[in-house]
């Protein structure tokens, strides 16, 4: 929780349960996965606490937003590079930690400097398939 009071966050339950929820959390969930997740254990907590306390880990590099499903905003508390697959069906997100190699030609590169990249690959999982 030092993250937390790092951040200049008041360390209330609720943010210490956020914070323990997306601990080493792979399923990439929403606000509202979160907010369902734990409001049964912190009937007082609400949906603004969530996102709140989302957008600062977020704004402070301790969380990634993925904006992958146009529907919800799905948040990742892997920061490291890493790309994701997608399943078009459920929405299922996989983390990829392979090393993916992208030739990019200095003509094509606009005159940007790359200092980073994200790739999606896309397709259907094994449960999708299965249906």
């Amino acid at each position: 929780m030092d993250k937390l009071r790092g951040m200049g966050l008041k360390l209330t339950p609720q943010r210490i349960a956020i914070m323990q929820y997306l601990e080493g959390n792979t399923g990439h969930p929403a606000a509202d996965d979160i907010y369902k997740a734990l409001v049964q254990q912190y009937p007082t907590m609400s949906m603004a606490t969530v996102y709140n306390t989302l957008e600062v880990l977020k704004n402070r590099g301790h969380l990634r937003e993925l904006t992958v499903d146009p529907q919800k905003k799905r948040f990742d508390p892997n920061v490291q590079p890493h790309n994701h697959l997608i399943c078009v069906a459920c929405k299922k997100i996989v983390d990829v930690h392979s090393a993916i190699k992208v030739l990019f030609p200095p003509e094509e590169q606009g005159g940007f400097e790359i200092v980073g990249h994200h790739i999606e690959f896309y397709g259907r999982c094994a449960s999708c398939k299965k249906n």
